[in-house]
């Protein structure tokens, strides 16, 4: 009788030890994939990872229970925890226990020990359907109640002006350019970080938002249509601004036309005021509310000291890199003017501006000049960077995984002009290498494919006197 209920409690143990295991990388992929279950399964940009860490030893578990050799399970559950291990030390965006996955794990612990002692069986699959389906539930319920919250904390700030921000690219610089030309004459609080989800924005608006803030300027960001127009309900900017238009997440948009259908969602506030369309979004509007810009930025300059333009018959200057960023600051100009901000303040404001966070951000180490452009990865502001590097007169380095997301024309584009520009190329994993394998010289290729070897690959490989270009940053799940 002993023998067997140590035998039991044996099995139950490897049993939720294995179900927490399994249970883990599932809410890792989740959590990457904005815990969307089909971008998961469907769109995993190593779905080797799938087959090995969740189908192969979910099967192995299941086969050692149907053969009746459950004795085998905790050698399983061993070899299975090492290779987690392994997978996890690689990875440079581990699980975060936010409450949604603390929850979870709550879920699954009970519900593994629902199927273990009441059906009698160690099924590892129904513990974790049950403790994602009734997961998404509570947090539906969790979520509207949030919503509301958010929308009341708002409707009671009636002098607060909203500036609503989207864009296929440099959302978070138009953002943050906006905001610090507004601070010359308010008090201003912007989405921080990359922050433009619904959930994201809620939570901001919720938690951060000042009670004395005069303007609140909002990062919108989307994947799917309707995504936009969610965020546009609960905020209702008074103001709006939709910046370039491109292929940035065609792989789920899968046309520009339906990209710039979900940007222009913004303009449906019910308070909209006044809005900037740039010209990218090739929309006609007969909306007196809806103004087109991008024509009227001329004579633009960009160099590695920053970038100068024309607009409106003013011309303007700011230590911000790439040519692109004309576009970001001449939307920034506009709104500031259109909330009274002098044409004086807006000039010194542009002078005081710093880059944006790894975003062509120029930073001097070492005899070396160092370009972080980790946070862009779009087709424009890449190859905007390249150019921007063209202009140095030393041996140019660029390190970069390409693009992530789009179709293979547009990397092949990239490799290209990598290969016109730079004496070194430097490709980080394995999604885009066999295209720039490919496309440019062989004697320039380098290949780094683990970033653990990051440091040491640039203190050997690059040298005083170069310009080194960190383009686009992928996480290690890409």
């Amino acid at each position: 009788m002993t023998e067997i209920l140590n035998n039991s409690i044996a099995i139950l143990i490897t049993y939720i030890l294995f179900v927490l295991l399994i249970g883990y990388y599932f809410m890792t992929t989740m959590q990457w994939y904005s815990y969307r279950l089909n971008r998961a399964i469907f769109h995993h940009t190593k779905p080797i990872w799938n087959i090995f860490y969740f189908l192969v030893p979910f099967a192995a578990y299941e086969a050692l229970s149907f053969a009746n050799l459950k004795i085998y399970q905790p050698i399983l559950l061993i070899v299975y925890a090492i290779a987690l291990y392994f997978w996890y030390k690689k990875q440079d965006k581990p699980l975060i226990f936010t409450g949604r996955v603390k929850r979870f794990f709550v879920l699954l612990i009970l519900f593994a020990l629902f199927t273990f002692f009441v059906t009698k069986t160690t099924l590892v699959l129904v513990p974790i359907l049950l403790a994602w389906i009734v997961s998404v539930i509570v947090e539906k319920i969790l979520f509207a109640g949030f919503r509301h919250q958010a929308i009341d904390k708002l409707d009671a700030k009636k002098d607060l002006k909203i500036v609503g921000v989207t864009a296929s690219y440099g959302k978070t610089s138009m953002k943050n350019f906006i905001a610090h030309l507004l601070s010359k004459k308010y008090k201003v609080y912007a989405t921080p970080r990359s922050v433009n989800t619904l959930g994201g924005v809620i939570k901001d608006i919720n938690v951060d938002l000042p009670d004395d803030a005069e303007v609140y300027v909002v990062e919108m960001g989307a994947r799917e249509v309707g995504d936009i127009l969610d965020i546009t309900k609960v905020v209702n900017p008074q103001y709006a601004v939709v910046g370039t238009i491109g292929p940035a997440h065609i792989e789920y948009f899968k046309s520009l036309e339906r990209i710039r259908n979900t940007k222009m969602e913004i303009t449906k506030s019910n308070r909209l005021e006044h809005a900037w369309v740039h010209i990218s979004a090739n929309v006609k509007s007969t909306n007196p509310k809806i103004e087109l810009f991008g024509h009227d930025i001329k004579d633009i300059k960009a160099t590695l000291d920053g970038v100068c333009f024309s607009l409106e018959d003013n011309y303007y200057c700011a230590n911000i890199l790439g040519d692109f960023n004309a576009v970001n600051l001449a939307a920034a100009i506009k709104v500031a003017k259109e909330l009274g901000v002098s044409e004086e303040q807006i000039k010194e404001a542009l002078q005081e501006l710093e880059p944006v966070e790894h975003r062509l951000q120029k930073i001097e180490a070492g005899g070396k000049l160092i370009i972080d452009d980790s946070f862009n990865g779009n087709i424009d502001g890449m190859l905007s960077s390249f150019d921007l590097a063209s202009t140095y007169n030393g041996r140019k380095v660029v390190i970069t995984p390409g693009l992530v997301e789009v179709d293979d024309k547009l990397n092949i584009q990239v490799a290209k002009r990598a290969n016109e520009v730079f004496d070194l190329v430097v490709v980080t994993g394995e999604l885009n290498y066999e295209i720039f394998k490919e496309y440019v010289d062989s004697e320039k290729l380098m290949h780094l494919k683990d970033k653990s070897e990051f440091e040491s690959f640039l203190v050997k490989n690059t040298r005083a006197g170069d310009l080194i270009l960190f383009a686009n940053d992928a996480p290690s799940f890409v």
